[in-house]
C-alpha cells in the first residue's frame, strides 16, 4: 500500500534502522521509544491489524513472534525479560494501520504502563 508508512519502510522509501530481517518480517527501532529497547516487528505483507489476520495468512503471527524472540536475543533482553504488545485500532493507540508487534525491554516494565 503506497500510503502505508510501514509498507514504505519495507520498500526502502523511508529510512529505518534495521535490527533483524527475514523473508517475511522486518524489525526496526521505534522512533519514539517507550523503553530502552523498543523495536517494531512487522510483516512485509500489508495487514491492517491483528483483527485482520485469518487462517489463509499462514504463519504471519508465528513469524512475528519468532522475529521478536530474535530481536530480544540481539538486544540482550531475552534472559531478563521483555514485553510484546500488539495494538488494534485507534482506542488502543494504534498509530500506524499495519500489523506490528512492539518488543519492549531493557528495564523493569511496570503494570499498568505509565
Amino acid at each position: 500500500m503506497s500510503d502505508c508508512l510501514f509498507c514504505r519502510i519495507v520498500a526502502g522509501e523511508i529510512p529505518s534502522t534495521t535490527v533483524a530481517e527475514s523473508e517475511t518480517a522486518l524489525a526496526f527501532y521505534d522512533i519514539a521509544p517507550q523503553a530502552p529497547v523498543h523495536v517494531l516487528v512487522i510483516p512485509k505483507q500489508h495487514l491492517t491489524s491483528a483483527d485482520e489476520v485469518a487462517i489463509h495468512h499462514g504463519g504471519v503471527v508465528d513469524d512475528l513472534v519468532m522475529m521478536a524472540q530474535r530481536v530480544a536475543e540481539i538486544e540482550g533482553v531475552r534472559e531478563s525479560g521483555y514485553r510484546l504488545v500488539m495494538n488494534v485500532g485507534r482506542d488502543a493507540q494504534m498509530t500506524v494501520a499495519h500489523l506490528h508487534v512492539h518488543v519492549l525491554g531493557g528495564r523493569r516494565l511496570e503494570w499498568p504502563p505509565g
